[in-house]
């Protein structure tokens, strides 16, 4: 177990940038970060990459981390957070792939003959806010919840802006882009 007051000086040296205090904090909580991501998530690899994740984001954000308080709690939320935010994308895109495999086919012939330059320039036509929010979701694969972060935003924000951008998507593909809807939908 780590003692507090010393944990506690270990936190202000590495908030001063004092490496060594940086390395032993890492030191002391790696084990218990990975195992809470490994347990979460049942693959080494990924809890991992956790738990990588959490010492990059703790360091980063280090300043606001009260050092009165144990570190162990606040590292424990973020790999959480981390590991369930993993799980929801690998969820969506096995949900992606299994609807992928229930539609048509696209036809390549299309998307290869232009298709996909049409629709950059289609999804180029719409607001700044609408490509943003597709660009994230659909391109970046950002959860929305770190979409709400990022855009400092509520999350039914995120989604609704997403709807909406999807929604005049669509409705700019019917109108200006026919061809590229019957190469999507064949």
């Amino acid at each position: 177990m780590v003692d507090p007051s010393n944990e506690s000086e270990m936190v202000a040296r590495a908030r001063a940038g004092d490496d060594l205090a940086w390395e032993t904090l890492v030191r002391q909580h790696q084990e218990p970060v990975f195992r809470l991501a490994y347990l979460l998530l049942g693959d080494p690899d990924d809890a991992r990459d956790i738990a990588q994740e959490v010492f990059i984001r703790t360091y980063k954000h280090l300043n606001r981390f009260d050092e009165t308080r144990p570190l162990r709690p606040w590292l424990m939320r973020i790999s959480s957070n981390l590991a369930r935010n993993r799980k929801r994308s690998l969820a969506r895109y096995w949900r992606t792939l299994e609807r992928a495999a229930r539609q048509q086919p696209v036809d390549r012939a299309t998307l290869d003959s232009g298709g996909v330059e049409e629709l950059w320039q289609a999804i180029r036509k719409l607001k700044h806010a609408d490509q943003q929010v597709i660009y994230m979701r659909y391109f970046l694969e950002i959860s929305e919840a770190e979409m709400a972060s990022t855009l400092e935003i509520p999350r039914g924000t995120v989604k609704s802006r997403l709807h909406r951008a999807l929604s005049r998507l669509r409705v700019l593909i019917e109108t200006e882009f026919p061809d590229l809807r019957s190469g999507l939908y064949a």
